[in-house]
């Protein structure tokens, strides 16, 4: 049996280990793009309406951010490679259960079991990657990992309009079985385990921070329809407020908490952060709304609809790799300040279009941002896990997960409600989808909400500054395995 944590087993395996790592992320993106273009026909085969097929996005989201922190955490005390692993087993049984379903509740659970499988992996194939590369190659590595996230966020719409058209829905989950099932085998032949300590797990704090997220969710995803001014949504709110503060509250007084808040007194850690949040919010926009804007207002079909979406994660996932490259040479500081700027550049740009513009401009528009997104990533990414101290890489990676699942779903339901309530200011009444023979009145919310976007990414840009001057000052405490790569 061959000794799994030793420098020369991670020197002689390390490309493979990469290639079974990225089997989680491609899954996960790949599940939450294709069920989307399944919806329309699920409400018809499962007799329902919308509005309650919304759950079967919305449980699995909710489900990944509920607990991504608590097995982030698990995997720093069990093993990060069991965590995986243990993952992957749910995920894909979640996915059968799921492709197995004939009624909605059933599939809601499935979803559930899904995201729970999905946050246990995702929260622990960075930390992984973190300990197997040395700090040279680590950029690189980051940036692989990011082409499954492109490439299954790409290959979800058209991969989901196939099975439909062909199949029944029920595939769009059933391909994740044998996926997972290879991935698992592999993951068991050649993973690092990680090795087990005796420290115990938060489950109080854990607990509690489930509830505050569920909570939060449950009143911003139902007060889009029934508005934020009920009485129940604002209770909602408050309640999620009084768990969050609970929650920071037992993090100070346990032993061995659920997150380790000592993580945020590193600035270059929380500028870090704070950079992810704010690019997953200000981009989840372009996934819900430009695809309104080609569709109703260019008047594009769905099927070129879907190829000029493309463009967006095709660039951003042959970036990604480079971008981690360069970052491993020159220092990853640099090159995320680039890419916040192409990216800001880029939403500023998408923000000028109008009701009647050639399809190639918008394409070079989404290319643009794609360019920043790919360069930002890996090496925003890099730098985080290199301030993890020395037993944190799980619960470091699980922060950055759940980081990147917050901000995507809240900006989703944020930026969406604001499109509508400018729409609606700009005609006078409510009004909560495309006006039939007004496209000036969705563009007039679009390029709003993409301004607000861009001013967004600006503090991101202004942050990224600050880190690279902090950065020059400060070298923050690493664990061999998190070996510094900053420049």
């Amino acid at each position: 049996m061959p000794n799994r944590t030793s420098p020369e087993y991670y020197a002689k395996h390390k490309w493979s280990i990469l290639a079974v790592l990225i089997f989680m992320p491609f899954m996960a993106t790949l599940d939450g793009t294709i069920v989307n273009v399944a919806l329309p026909v699920m409400v018809k085969d499962l007799k329902t309406d919308m509005e309650s097929i919304q759950l079967v996005v919305i449980v699995y989201l909710i489900a990944v951010v509920a607990s991504i922190l608590l097995f982030g955490r698990l995997g720093d005390i069990k093993g990060k490679g069991r965590l995986f692993m243990f993952g992957t087993v749910v995920f894909t049984a979640g996915s059968l259960m799921a492709g197995l379903s004939h009624d909605l509740n059933t599939l809601i659970i499935a979803r559930a079991i899904e995201g729970i499988g999905g946050a246990a992996a995702m929260a622990n194939n960075q930390g992984i990657i973190t300990e197997v590369f040395p700090a040279g190659e680590r950029g690189r590595a980051l940036g692989i990992s990011g082409i499954s996230v492109a490439l299954g966020t790409m290959l979800g719409p058209p991969i989901g309009g196939l099975i439909v058209s062909y199949l029944s829905w029920n595939y769009i989950f059933l391909i994740n079985v044998p996926v997972g099932i290879v991935g698992f085998l592999l993951a068991l032949k050649l993973l690092p385990r990680g090795m087990k300590t005796k420290q115990k797990v938060d489950y109080r704090g854990a607990a509690t921070l489930a509830a505050a997220v569920v909570l939060f969710f449950y009143a911003l995803l139902t007060g889009q329809s029934a508005g934020y001014d009920k009485y129940y949504i604002i209770l909602a709110f408050i309640g999620c407020t009084v768990l969050f503060a609970l929650f920071v509250l037992f993090e100070k007084k346990s032993a061995q908490p659920i997150v380790e808040l000592s993580l945020f007194k590193n600035s270059l850690f929380t500028i870090s952060i704070i950079c992810v949040l704010i690019q997953f919010f200000a981009m989840s926009g372009i996934s819900i709304i430009q695809p309104f804007y080609i569709e109703d207002v260019l008047k594009i079909d769905p099927g070129q609809t879907g190829l000029i979406m493309m463009s967006f994660p095709i660039v951003m996932g042959i970036m990604s790799p480079l971008s981690g490259y360069i970052s491993d040479k020159v220092g990853a500081a640099k090159v995320t300040l680039v890419g916040l700027a192409v990216m800001t550049i880029g939403l500023f740009l998408l923000s000028t279009m109008t009701a009647t513009e050639p399809v190639a401009k918008l394409i070079l528009f989404l290319c643009v941002v794609g360019f920043g997104a790919g360069v930002f990533s890996a090496p925003n990414t890099s730098l985080i896990m290199s301030t993890a101290p020395a037993g944190k890489l799980g619960i470091t990676g699980s922060i950055n997960a759940f980081t990147r699942n917050f901000g995507s779903v809240t900006g989703i339901s944020l930026l969406t409600t604001l499109l509508y309530s400018l729409m609606s200011s700009k005609v006078g009444y409510q009004v909560k989808g495309f006006i039939s023979g007004r496209p000036d009145v969705f563009v007039y919310g679009m390029q709003t909400v993409y301004g607000i976007g861009v001013i967004i990414l600006c503090v991101s840009v202004l942050l990224t500054i600050v880190r690279l001057f902090q950065d020059k000052k400060q070298q923050p405490q690493a664990s061999p395995a998190a070996s510094e790569n900053r420049k």
